[in-house]
Formats: C-alpha cells, structure tokens, sequence
C-alpha cells in the first residue's frame, strides 16, 4: 500500500464494492473487492465476495479461484462450499463440485440452496437418478422453487418419464417468465406425442423472440420432422424482422450446410456479408461454402482475402487447399491449428488426408495401425438384445429425423440414451462398457503424441450416447467425424436379412471408415470397410471419417456412443 494512504477493513472494502455496484460499475466492484483480497488475505467473507461479483460478470474460473480461498479459509461455511460447487458446475468440473458439497451433507440435506446445487451438479454430470433425488429434496423444503422445478421437470423429460408435460406446466405456473422452460415444455410435447400443441407453441414462441435462436431451431426440428423440404423459411422471416441481428443467418447458414443445402446457404452467406461487412464470420462461410460447390476460383479469392488468424479458418481452409491439392499450404495451417490445439478432432482428420495424398508413412501411425479398429462382441449379446430392441423400437416410434446430423432418413432417439432408467439400457451400458474394455486391451501402446493412444491408459467414459434406426431404399449416414470424443462406434442391434445372410449387393449397409466427405471434394478411398454382425460393434479412432452405404431393404439399427477422457481435456 502506499505511503500515507489509509487502510480499509474487510468489512469496508465490501461495502464500497457494493456501492460502486449499485452505480452500475461492476469491473470497478470486482477490482475494489480483489484490492480488499490482497490486503486481507485471511478474510473468507471477502474471497467470497469476490467470487459473487465474479460469477455475476461471467467469469466462472476466477470465481471458483476466489470461492476455493473462501473454503479453504473457512471449511466448515456451506455457503462457501455451496458458491465453490456452483462454480465448478459453471466449469463443467462436475465431480469436483459434487466432492464440495459432499462433506456438508450431514448438516445441509434439508437446506433447498444446497440440495438445489447438488441437483444441478449431478445433473450436469448425467446422473440423472441422484439428480431426481436431490431435486425432490429442494422441493420438499420449498415446494416452489422455481429453480428445482424445472431441473426436475428437465430430468423428467431426460429421463422419458410421462409426467415431463405436467412438470414443465408446474415449472411455468412458478414463472411464466422462463424462457427455457417454455423450450422444455415445447420438447415434452413434442416427445409425449402432442406434436400439435408443441408446433403450435414454438410458432408462438418464434413471433413473439424472433431473435431467439434456440426457439427457431426448436421450430426448425419440428418442420423437419413432419418431413418439410422448406423447414427454414422462418428463420428467414426472423432476419427480415431484426435486420441488425447477425446470429439469425449464421445459424440459418449452419442448420442449411449440415442438411447438405450448400447453395441455399450460400446465398444467405453472401447476404449477411455484404450486411455485416466488419464480422469475418460470413467471409469465411462464403470461403467455404464456394469450395463445397466446387466454385474454386470464388473460394480461393475469398480465403486469400481473410485477415482473421484462428483455428476456424486454419481447418477451413486447410480443408480447402486439400481440394485444390495444395497439400504444402494445407500442412501449414493444420500445423498451426494442432499446435494451439493438440486434441482437435477434426484438425486430426484432415491431417489423415493430408498424410495419405502425400503418401506419407505417418498415415500408418495415425490410423493403420493394427487394434485401431476392432470389431468387437457385445458380452452376452443374444440376451441382452432381445431385452433392449423393443424398447428401442418403442423409442423409435415417437422419435423423428434430427435436425443437423449425418442421417439422411431414418429416425434418432431424442436426448442422451444411457440417461434413461430402463434396465434393458443400463444392462446394455454395462456390456459396452465391458466390450470397450476388451477394445482397449487389444490397442497399440500408449503414444503421448497420438490423437487416441495419448489417452490409452487414462480413465474413459461413454458420455453421449444414441440410436439410430434406418429403413432400406436409401437410407444412410453421410460421412462426418464425432469431434467431442475419442473413440467412435457403432452396435449392431438388428439387421435386414440381405445383410445377415449376405444376399444383399456388395458391401450393402457397410461402414466405410476414412472415406472423406463428397463436399470436400478430396479423392481418396475408404481406408477400410466393416461388415455389420448383429450383437458386435465397430470400435475406431474418432479422427476417421465415417458413413455408411445404403441398402435395398429392411431395417437396420445400431446404438452409437462417444468414449472420452475426461481427465484430459486437451
């Protein structure tokens, strides 16, 4: 502190944050509350304070820093525990928060804000089952909570539970004012059937937030999944009504370039560019869509002309010069993209192409190497099928075609399938679990320079999680890669005859593994190609594009996982 300046107390450098708040000078509150840290560095109440005004200015990850000081300063203040949990929940540290707030559970079961945190932690976590339980606590102590109410009603509705509608009705009775509950109840809808009454409310929910992008692609989902060509114009509609707003047609060009609509996305590009000329995202869009409709004098002017420096464009256009084989200028950006980010699947991906059009050996080391892909037999899978496929069927049933994913037909189940109660599920759970064990065993050996084999010996856990269900006569999945994994799959539940006793023509219904996607416009072959066995799974590096070729009959469905590491989030 300098000379001749006056010291403040704990106490007065939290009034006066307080009071620069209330005069809307929350950066000056939050500097005021760090300078009181510095000085009193044993007051909990202040750390604590300066935790709060973190949370409150968006900052999660200073905020736990701060709350963490509180607790360690005073481990027995469940209210620092609970800020400490809430934060690490911000971060996605789930198991961390739920640590925290377990050594108070003695004395706070009954408290609604400490249940109400472990809820939400356990939730966030896919816990679903502890999260009910803790949610039902909070209510239990404030049956009004709004907060619990529509985490409960949230994990109803994960959970496929019936009472998800009258949940989402009760949550809205507590506060009409809650947007994401409106979206939930249009989803509970939508999943008991009443898909009516869900269209009808996000077309309600769209006129009066034109703005509101969650809304549009809900309505989006519900177009395309009554089997709409034009599923989109609303959110034409919505950029005529706020014409400043930008986020309307970046979403609109995401949503049309995953349903392979590269012209009409273009167009939109092109629009938004010339209407928002300071934003570099509608340059690089325009860049890359040109280069998916094989206009490679238009892309190569308008990558020419970025200025922007980030990993988007260095994958984009990475992607790009692999398709005009410049593999020289394509190896440079993907160097610069896996050095700032050294797990990146797709950067991977694209290296993979790279390494084989130049015939390079590290293409073997990447993906060639033997244990990389496997197919694999599901433990006890005669048993274990016969009790999970007609629930998924029964799934199936109410589901539709997803917005924004490599189907192209067919049907998804909704939301995160190992989520659900049903035992059939959590037995299947159990014996992929097992089966990936079997995968690992049989995997080269560790390589901390490798995409996959740098997490061989590390914890892993099936996180997302899926069916999908495809009729024969076109039926497929394009080829696309599972960047928020390390290990990709696919189980095979139930196949069309032509496919188990191979009458079907070559390769009918196959998983082609390395074949790169037909927008990219890059010659290269599959690497490999697996055979679909009822009650096995195709288990591969999440590096490899992957699709499937369509077939003449019958249906085909499979169950699909995403393996991370969540030690490791590099």
């Amino acid at each position: 502190m300098a000379a001749g300046s006056v010291s403040l107390s704990a106490t007065q450098y939290r009034s006066r944050a307080h009071a620069l708040a209330q005069e809307g000078r929350a950066d000056a509150a939050l500097e005021e509350l760090e300078r009181g840290v510095a000085e009193h560095p044993e007051s909990g109440p202040l750390a604590n304070s300066a935790g709060d005004f973190a949370m409150r200015a968006g900052d999660p990850e200073k905020a736990a820093r701060h709350f963490a000081n509180a607790v360690k300063l005073d481990g027995e203040n469940s209210d620092f525990a609970i800020n400490l949990s809430i934060a690490l929940t911000a971060l996605g540290r789930f198991q961390e928060a739920i640590a925290v707030l377990e050594r108070h559970e003695e004395h706070c079961s009954r408290d609604p804000r400490y249940c109400s945190a472990r809820a939400n932690a356990a939730r966030s976590s896919g816990d679903l089952a502890e999260a009910q339980r803790w949610y039902d606590l909070c209510l239990a102590a404030a049956p009004g909570q709004p907060r619990a109410l529509h985490g409960r009603a949230r994990v109803a509705l994960e959970r496929g539970d019936s009472d998800a509608v009258a949940r989402f009705e009760a949550t809205l009775d507590a506060n009409k004012g809650d947007p994401d509950a409106w979206l939930g109840y249009v989803e509970a809808l939508d999943a008991a059937g009443r898909r009516d009454e869900a269209r009808g409310l996000a077309e309600q929910l769209v006129a009066q937030a034109s703005h509101w992008i969650a809304a549009l692609r809900a309505l989006a989902q519900l177009r395309v999944g009554s089997g709409e060509h034009d599923f989109d114009d609303h959110f034409a509609t919505a950029a005529t009504q706020r014409p400043d707003d930008p986020s309307i047609p970046q979403a609109h060009v995401d949503m049309l370039e995953q349903h392979d609509r590269f012209a009409d996305a273009l167009a939109i590009s092109k629009k938004a560019e010339r209407a928002f000329p300071d934003l570099p995202q509608f340059r690089l869009r325009t860049a890359t869509l040109a280069g998916y409709l094989g206009e490679t004098d238009r892309a190569d002017a308008r990558y020419s002309a970025l200025t922007q420096q980030d990993p988007a464009r260095w994958l984009m256009e990475a992607r790009f010069r692999l398709q005009t084989g410049e593999c020289d200028r394509a190896a440079k950006l993907l160097d610069q993209l896996l050095e700032e980010r050294p797990g990146d699947i797709a950067g991977w991906a694209a290296r993979d192409l790279l390494w084989r059009l130049q015939g390079d050996e590290r293409a073997d080391w990447l993906h060639g190497q033997e244990g990389l892909v496997q197919l694999v037999e599901l433990p006890d899978a005669k048993q274990v099928l016969a009790d999970a496929v007609p629930l998924l069927h029964r799934l199936h049933d109410s589901s539709a075609f997803p917005l924004g994913q490599s189907l192209r037909g067919g049907t998804q189940t909704r939301g995160i399938l190992f989520r659900r109660p049903e035992p059939e599920l959590r037995r299947l759970h159990d014996c992929l679990t097992a089966a990936l064990e079997t995968y690992r065993s049989k995997l080269p050996s560790a390589d901390p320079a490798h995409p996959l084999l740098r997490h061989r010996d590390k914890p892993w856990a099936i996180t997302s999680s899926w069916s999908v269900r495809l009729d024969g006569g076109g039926d497929h999945h394009t080829a696309h890669l599972h960047p928020e994994g390390i290990v990709s799959s696919a189980l095979y539940c139930e196949l069309p005859p032509e496919m188990r006793d191979g009458s079907g023509t070559e390769r009918a219904g196959w998983i082609e593994l390395g074949r790169p996607p037909a927008k990219m416009h890059v010659e290269l072959d599959a690497i490999t190609a697996l055979e679909p066995r009822e009650g096995f799974l195709a288990l591969f590096p999440s590096t490899l594009y992957h699709g499937t070729r369509p077939f003449a009959g019958g249906r085909r469905m499979t169950v699909a996982f995403d393996v991370t590491a969540p030690s490791d989030a590099a």
